[in-house]
C-alpha cells in the first residue's frame, strides 16, 4: 500500500529559484485557483488526516523507486534523483538543471496516491522540464521503475499557481488512484529577485502499468 503523505503542513513543495542557483522551497499557504483554465475537472485530493475512498482494484502497482522519466511529446528523457526533505522541513530541489528528481517521502509513480517530480524550467541554460508549459491534455509520460515495469500515465491539464499560494493538498494529498504531478517554475519573471513568481504543474492519470 502507498505511504499516506501526512505531512502537509511542514512541507514546502514549489520549485524555487530555476534560473540561478537552487535554493530551498518556500511554504505554501492556502491553496489557489488556478490560472490557467483546466480542460478537465481537477481530481478530489482529501487531506492528509481525512479518509480517502477505498481503491478500486488494481488502482497502484507496489512500491518501486523511479529510474526515469520520458515524455516525448516535449522531447524528455531523464533520469531521476531522489529528494527528500531538508532540515527545515523544506523539500530538496535538484542541484543543477538536470536531471529532475523525485519525492522520497510519498507515493512513487505508479503506486496508489500522488506521486511527486521536480525540476528546474531554466538554471544558466534551459532545464530539464524547459519545455513543461508545452504539455498539453492527452500527452503520455512513462516512469520507468526499478523493478523494470513502465507506468504510463495521461496529462489531464496543466496549470500555473502563485509561489505563496501553492495548492499542496491538490499535489499531495490522499488520492483513491494513483495520479503523477510535474512541477517546475514558470509564469512571470521577477527581473529583480531573478526568479519566476509562479509554478507550473502538470497533472496526470496512470493509464497503464
Amino acid at each position: 500500500m502507498a505511504r499516506v503523505v501526512v505531512l502537509l503542513a511542514a512541507l514546502a513543495v514549489g520549485v524555487t529559484g530555476c534560473s540561478g542557483q537552487p535554493e530551498a522551497v518556500v511554504t505554501p499557504s492556502a491553496p489557489a485557483t488556478s490560472r490557467v483554465q483546466p480542460s478537465t475537472p481537477s481530481p478530489t485530493s482529501p487531506v492528509a488526516g481525512t479518509r480517502a475512498p477505498a481503491p478500486a482494484a488494481g488502482a497502484g502497482l507496489a512500491r518501486s523507486a523511479p529510474v526515469r522519466l520520458q515524455v516525448a511529446a516535449i522531447g524528455l528523457d531523464s533520469p531521476l534523483m531522489s529528494l527528500g526533505l531538508q532540515a527545515d522541513g523544506t523539500m530538496q530541489v535538484p542541484k543543477g538543471g538536470f536531471p529532475a528528481g523525485w519525492y522520497t517521502g510519498g507515493p512513487t509513480p505508479g503506486e496508489l496516491g500522488p506521486g511527486v517530480i521536480a525540476g528546474h524550467v531554466d538554471m544558466n541554460g534551459p532545464g530539464v522540464f524547459y519545455r513543461l508549459h508545452e504539455l498539453r491534455p492527452g500527452d503520455r509520460v512513462v516512469v520507468t521503475r526499478q523493478d523494470g515495469s513502465k507506468p504510463v500515465f495521461r496529462v489531464t491539464r496543466l496549470a500555473l499557481f502563485p509561489k505563496d499560494q501553492f495548492p499542496t493538498r491538490l499535489v499531495y494529498g490522499n488520492t483513491n488512484r494513483s495520479v503523477l504531478r510535474l512541477i517546475t517554475c514558470g509564469g512571470s519573471f521577477n527581473s529583480r529577485t531573478g526568479h519566476y513568481e509562479d509554478n507550473i504543474i502538470a497533472f496526470a492519470d496512470l493509464v497503464g502499468p
